[in-house]
């Protein structure tokens, strides 16, 4: 690995970013405001998933061990131990929070979701061949992870604004209960999540949470499927970036100057992307120049330039829906 993944988990673990620390409260007032700059935008997922460890020790603790299970599920895959056939259709439930007709997301953008879904893991997308030459050996291919549509519940909410809190997904704080989030992944979809100076496109729960009441993801209503208003996200592939953290996926700069997203076939670069960069976009960490991955689909790049995971990212997903995976429930239907 690109560097020992308990020194690497211990380094994360304790450099809990501040920001986890105030993850603000919803405002109740029917109208949206004017959104934020994009270039302020961001996906939730790490500082939810700190603020959570930080205040549960026995969900560290389940983190280090899936962990180390994945370790050893890619090393036994490495000498031929596991044979497993890798194909699970995961059921997924989309729970929509709506304040009016405009964020009451349509069955149809909800469907090309699953579709996005299924096509991106399966690498079946008409950007395949824009994949360079140096990293098409990588290309995962077919994860042989499906998606399929179980269920829409849809409830009518005054509340506009949504702190990546978690309270959407309890009906005690106006939201919606999960559906037994260890056999379906639960999608909420909300109206507008802003944080700080920016907002929220989106953000997920780690496999240290799996079962849990709040584990799933939570989606601003712009950005589900194809079709909606951010011309440069509307492709439903930040549902896919937020899918890729649900199982087990780091951003691939691994959140820190030249991190590591404990992935062996991601070079490593020295921070998120915005907008399309161009390839190839060189970056020097630890001494060596590599042009950066930038169309990864854990990278913050526009979503016309977003169109891959890696083998070794496959692996990490395989580890977490494997029979002995803490996502092994959604094997199950």
């Amino acid at each position: 690995m690109k560097k020992a993944v308990l020194g690497v988990l211990i380094t994360l673990f304790v450099s809990c970013n501040n920001e986890s620390e105030n993850l603000g409260s919803e405002n109740t007032t029917p109208d949206q405001p004017a959104m934020a700059d994009k270039t302020a935008a961001i996906c939730g997922s790490d500082l939810v998933r700190q603020k959570f460890l930080s205040e549960n020790p026995d969900a560290a603790q389940r983190m280090f061990q899936i962990e180390n299970n994945t370790a050893d599920y890619i090393e036994q895959k490495k000498v031929g131990k596991v044979l497993p056939d890798g194909s699970v259709e995961i059921p997924v439930i989309f729970n929509v929070l709506y304040t009016n007709s405009t964020n009451n997301v349509s069955d149809a953008r909800i469907n090309s979701q699953i579709d996005v879904l299924n096509k991106a893991f399966a690498s079946t997308h008409a950007n395949v061949s824009n994949i360079p030459a140096a990293f098409q050996p990588v290309n995962a291919g077919d994860t042989k992870i499906k998606f399929r549509l179980a269920q829409i519940n849809r409830k009518s909410t005054t509340t506009s604004n949504w702190a990546p809190n978690d309270n959407m997904k309890k009906t005690s704080t106006g939201g919606i209960n999960a559906t037994d989030p260890s056999k379906y992944l639960n999608i909420w979809v909300v109206n507008y999540m802003p944080y700080q100076t920016g907002y929220v496109l989106g953000y997920a729960t780690f496999p240290e949470s799996a079962g849990l009441w709040n584990d799933g993801v939570v989606m601003m209503d712009e950005y589900v499927g194809e079709g909606g208003p951010v011309a440069t996200h509307n492709k439903g592939r930040v549902t896919v970036h937020e899918v890729g953290h649900y199982l087990n996926l780091r951003h691939i700069w691994g959140d820190a100057n030249c991190g590591n997203d404990l992935v062996d076939d991601t070079p490593q670069q020295i921070t998120n992307h915005r907008g399309v960069p161009s390839y190839p976009k060189m970056e020097t960490c630890g001494g060596v120049s590599r042009s950066t991955m930038f169309m990864n689909y854990m990278d913050y790049s526009d979503e016309t330039t977003l169109f891959m995971f890696t083998k070794k990212q496959n692996d990490r997903m395989q580890a977490a829906i494997s029979a002995n995976g803490p996502r092994a429930g959604l094997r199950i239907l």
